[in-house]
């Protein structure tokens, strides 16, 4: 079990403990109960397919992280079994996949015996096959528990999540506010959850699902991630990291939802339509704090629409420069690009931002309209050229294979990609489509009969980023499996050839790579993350 183990770590968690405000004070009614409500909190294994052109690698889970820090705040006694964290080393191939972290058995043999709730994160559907064994064994092993689930799969999944496996409780959306008035009728020994808003509960043989919690508005209220029950150093030692790695890194959430409605993304369902920032000297004092106590200096913001407002990154860049912190920030999830200009792109750079993630997603405009990606190839082109005249690092995410995808719809993409290679950026990202759990594309598929909830199914996100599209992971209704996997190429051919002529010195770099540890873009990023799989492939061992 991980606990604060070093006096740099117990500062961090009587930070996080001193932090909240009314939003969480207003629910600290009930000291004595929640004392007596051990709480143990379960990060899953990782699960990465070897040799994929990219994969989804571990990282700390930050919702978790989130969760205990509220919990921790209100009183009750929280630990945390990380599957990853204090197993990095341990991977076991599994088929065609690889699982890297404790075993269900290592997990269960973790629990404390005094825990009366055991709650467990489920960022991604395709984690959903390992955790609900996980939850099999745990429910095994100890009938006496409570077993609650929660992040986006639940989220998504929530009554098929219930069916498949012994969950008694699940928290739907955003975390914090549902897990404490769930634990404090936990604590008070209720018997009727109806009134708990956001949770979906077992009564007797039926589920019930109980209207949502309306989205905490005042998130400066909320306290900071309590990562002093995380092997924050080992996850960054083995570079399980979603970002480029430029040193000891901690994520960071600086904003929550998205004002945008994308038929592909799970941000409507799991947060809403409503975007809530931070204060920028929040987000800007957390850094500190991060930096001044790991030694941090790398920050991947996991936001899902980190910069909508200019004003609001204008002043956030403002702050780091004013406070003299020497890091590197981050977006690699992507962002919009409306706000990003000449005088926000040299703030960012000035401030440590180095590496930002443009979606366009297409180069069709068709497509970008039927899938309701609200961006304009003018304003992106605008914001890559302010970029790049700063000197920041982009990567453009692009998907092949939508359902309504024509021959047409790809070649604009390929002229997209060449159009971004002359511009200077970076980075090409590209993976076919999957559709994720409960979006609008997904919904409508399944109408249609195109999708069947299987475990294989919810292992799409992995296989999507294989070399070779295989036709049963294929949802375009106008091009086979084999001609997406050619088009990928292509697109990948003519991005890296524009890129290169216009450019020969990063040749060079890709060649250096290959000698050094240098990672700055996510090809190199790659190459580097394939030396170090090969070096590891004699310790891992078939099961």
């Amino acid at each position: 079990m991980a606990t604060a183990v070093s006096s740099a770590m117990i500062e961090l968690g009587e930070v996080t403990r001193r932090r909240g405000g009314p939003l969480l004070a207003a629910l600290r009614s009930m000291p004595a109960e929640r004392r007596a409500l051990r709480i143990q909190l379960v990060h899953p294994p990782g699960v990465y397919k070897p040799g994929n052109l990219t994969s989804l690698t571990p990282c700390l889970p930050l919702g978790l992280a989130y969760v205990a820090a509220a919990l921790e705040l209100a009183g009750f006694p929280v630990g945390v079994i990380d599957a990853i964290g204090e197993a990095p080393d341990h991977v076991e191939q599994h088929g065609e996949f690889c699982r890297v972290g404790l075993t269900a058995d290592q997990i269960v043999a973790r629990i404390d015996p005094d825990t009366r709730v055991v709650a467990i994160g489920n960022m991604f559907s395709f984690l959903w096959p390992l955790t609900r064994e996980i939850i099999h064994a745990i429910r095994a092993a100890r009938p006496d528990v409570v077993i609650v689930g929660g992040g986006e799969h639940f989220t998504a999944l929530t009554e098929h999540s219930m069916q498949q496996a012994p969950l008694d409780f699940i928290a739907m959306g955003e975390g914090e506010e549902t897990a404490l008035a769930l634990m404090d009728a936990l604590a008070a020994g209720g018997k009727d959850y109806g009134a708990i808003a956001g949770v979906a509960w077992r009564d007797g043989h039926a589920i019930r699902v109980n209207p949502r919690r309306d989205r905490s508005t005042n998130v400066d209220a909320l306290p900071w991630p309590a990562w002093h029950l995380f092997n924050v150093r080992g996850y960054d030692e083995r570079e399980f990291v979603n970002a480029i790695h430029k040193g000891l890194t901690v994520p960071i959430l600086a904003t929550r939802g998205c004002p945008y409605q994308c038929t592909y993304c799970s941000s409507p369902n799991m947060w809403t339509q409503r975007w809530i920032p931070r204060d920028p000297v929040d987000v800007a004092e957390e850094i500190e704090h991060l930096h001044r106590t790991y030694g941090a200096v790398n920050f991947p913001f996991q936001d899902l629409t980190a910069i909508i407002r200019k004003d609001w990154i204008v002043a956030f860049c403002r702050e780091i420069l004013r406070r003299g912190l020497k890091i590197v920030w981050q977006f690699p999830s992507g962002t919009r690009c409306e706000a990003i200009d000449d005088e926000v792109a040299p703030l960012l750079y000035q401030s440590g931002g180095r590496h930002l993630a443009f979606a366009p997603e297409s180069g069709s405009e068709r497509t970008r309209a039927l899938i309701k990606k609200k961006m304009t190839t003018p304003a992106l082109l605008a914001s890559v050229r302010a970029s790049v005249r700063h000197k920041l690092n982009v990567t453009a995410f692009f998907v092949l294979g939508f359902p309504h995808d024509t021959r047409a719809d790809l070649r604009g993409s390929v002229r997209l990609a060449r159009r971004l290679a002359r511009e200077g950026i970076d980075d090409v990202n590209m993976s076919f489509f999957f559709p994720i759990p409960n979006t609008e594309l997904y919904r409508s598929l399944v109408a249609r009969g195109r999708i069947r909830l299987t475990d294989e199914f919810l292992m799409t996100p992995i296989v999507s980023t294989e070399a070779r599209l295989r036709e049963d992971n294929n949802y375009c209704e106008h091009i086979s499996a084999r001609e997406l996997t050619l088009w990928k190429y292509w697109l990948f051919g003519n991005f890296y050839a524009v890129s290169f002529v216009m450019r020969p010195s990063r040749i060079l770099r890709i060649i250096a790579t290959l000698f050094t540890s240098r990672e700055d873009t996510k090809l190199e990023a790659f190459i580097q993350e394939v030396k170090r799989r090969f070096r590891a492939r004699p310790s891992a061992r078939s099961r």
